[in-house]
């Protein structure tokens, strides 16, 4: 990505301001600024307001939210909104959720179930969105895709045995094996710990719940205990310990078995060797052009939902319906939500997010929300000549910048926007990261990425409250929490202000948040404290209030 200077970031935004002109009368309400920015807040947060913190105003709450709701009470109210369209690029959205059924986009030149496609777009009965994963759920990581494909081609090569023309397959096939060496051993080491810690527990807590008679029992229960056996002593010690982290010991063992799973569920997805995930679809997905597959499915082929969980999520931060009582309200209004089932519990595919970069496009969205990505990539051209698609039909893409704590300037991740290095391809692609609702130096969530270079705005992605399938809600966390909060303020700048263009949104983002000059902790780690304006382009925090302003200027 391209580092825009302060001057020239201003220069631009002022040539905007004066080169395109409004009907619409320009809000006068005066920009919001951090007045405050040298003294930490430390204003408890109630737990009825970290359910919305992401909502709140800074100024007034001593929280670093978005000014949603400030916006909503003083300068919505007097704007005439259009509909906006936003894709989800996802796992999945429950398009029957309570909180979201009335925000689904609908392809009105598409007749439902006849088994034609209608609109003659290339999807058949595509109402509602698509499915590019079919009844896929499981997934390899890319770099174990990789080692896949060109095994039988370089195992036991060096690079002396290697033509010219392979060199750089060869890299990446060496790349890619170093990395699975790297993780597959961290993921199996954690899979047996858990396993280990599992096992003493049960056995533990099965011998001592016989002893005093119950399942919940605390420490003075097991200090109780008359004439311990040696075996009895041990079994205690155990105990005790798991005791002194919080909770009951059902409870406990049930944490580590929620870990057991996750990690053999990554073995036997993430890494595993032996399956081929994709055959079920019978496409080649290293042929961009053999793109008939998938279907109609938008929330996946799990009848309970699980795998929609991420996207339903991340849809409700956008646009869960607003003033209905009912669960939350999103960041936006007059939205409509168009699912693309695209992220499987693995690594994407590069020609699946590029087709539905493609299918936003084309189908009307204004809007798209990227919260994946990945270390490798086999294909990013396909994603770029996407990305550039979607410029020329003037839709902006929300992209999270990723949960590994490393800087991007660094350290490559996929979707990016940067084919040579300093050089973005398009000015339609915004990448966010994550901040914690603690004003200060925690107040950059300790898993998020970052990069002056290649992060261009920060917005709330810890504990954020949203819809989950089945009519549900739940607290998750994560640049791909960040990403929709952004996707959303996005929206509604497009929605009251549809003359502006991608471009013009995005510099409005980045321009019009607030600003922090105070030094955070970064990647978790307290000994890497860099002031706040140095880890992102703009080196501001994401503000609704102030993007409505700034846009009704333009």
């Amino acid at each position: 990505m391209k580092i825009l200077k302060p001057l020239l970031f201003a220069a631009t935004t002022t040539i905007l301001l004066t080169s395109c002109g409004s009907t619409v009368r320009p809000i006068n309400a005066a920009l919001l600024k951090n007045t405050n920015e040298k003294t930490a807040k430390t204003t408890k947060i109630e737990d009825a307001q970290l359910k919305s913190w992401s909502y709140t105003d800074l100024a007034s709450d001593t929280i670093p939210g978005m000014s949603v709701d400030k916006a909503y009470v003083e300068l919505i109210p007097n704007l005439k909104g259009t509909k906006v369209i936003v894709a989800v690029i996802d796992s999945g959205v429950d398009i029957e959720h309570e909180d979201l059924k009335n925000v689904i986009w609908t392809n009105t030149n598409e007749i439902p179930n006849n088994g034609i496609d209608d609109d003659k777009n290339g999807y058949i009965d595509d109402v509602h969105g698509w499915n590019f994963l079919g009844d896929i759920v499981g997934e390899n990581l890319e770099f174990v895709r990789i080692i896949k494909r060109y095994n039988a081609v370089f195992d036991g090569k060096s690079s002396a045995d290697i033509e010219e023309s392979e060199k750089d397959i060869f890299d990446l096939y060496e790349s890619a094996k170093s990395e699975y060496n790297k993780e597959h051993k961290e993921i199996k080491a954690n899979f047996d710990r858990y396993s280990q810690m599992l096992n003493q527990v049960t056995v533990s807590h099965d011998a001592i719940s016989k002893k005093v008679g119950k399942e919940d029992y605390n420490a003075e229960d097991l200090a109780a205990i008359s004439d311990p056996t040696g075996e009895d002593q041990k079994n205690i010690g155990i105990l005790s310990q798991m005791l002194s982290y919080g909770g009951t010991i059902p409870e406990f063992k049930e944490r580590l078995n929620g870990g057991v799973q996750y990690f053999q569920g990554r073995l036997e997805n993430h890494f595993t060797m032996d399956t081929d995930f994709r055959a079920v679809l019978k496409d080649n997905p290293y042929d961009i052009n053999d793109n008939v597959y998938g279907n109609n499915d938008v929330d996946g082929p799990d009848p309970k939902k699980e795998d929609a969980r991420h996207g339903t999520h991340v849809a409700g931060i956008i646009a869960a319906q607003r003033g209905n009582n009912i669960g939350m309200d999103g960041v936006a209004q007059n939205v409509e939500i168009m699912a693309l089932r695209a992220v499987p519990d693995g690594d994407e595919y590069d020609k699946d997010v590029a087709l539905a970069i493609r299918y936003a496009a084309d189908n009307g969205a204004k809007v798209i929300n990227t919260s994946f990505g990945k270390a490798f990539s086999q294909n990013p051209e396909w994603v770029w000549d996407a990305i550039k698609y979607a410029a020329k039909k003037d839709v902006l893409i929300v992209n999270a910048a990723g949960n590994d704590a490393n800087d991007l300037d660094v350290v490559v991740s996929y979707p990016n926007d940067e084919i040579v290095k300093g050089e973005e391809i398009s000015d339609n692609f915004i990448t966010i990261g994550a901040l914690n609702y603690k004003y200060g130096k925690e107040m950059v969530a300790t898993f998020s990425n970052y990069g002056v270079a290649n992060v261009d705005l920060f917005s709330p992605g810890v504990k954020i409250w949203s819809t989950t399938p089945l009519d549900t809600y739940e607290y998750l966390q994560g640049t791909s929490m960040a990403s929709p909060n952004v996707a959303g303020v996005a929206a509604m700048v497009r929605s009251c202000y549809p003359k502006l263009s991608a471009k013009q949104v995005k510099l409005v983002l980045m321009d019009s948040g607030l600003s922090v000059s105070a030094s955070v902790i970064v990647g978790g780690d307290e000994s890497n404290m860099q002031p706040f304006a140095a880890i992102s382009k703009s080196g501001k925090t994401v503000n609704l209030y102030n993007a409505l302003i700034l846009a009704s200027k333009l």
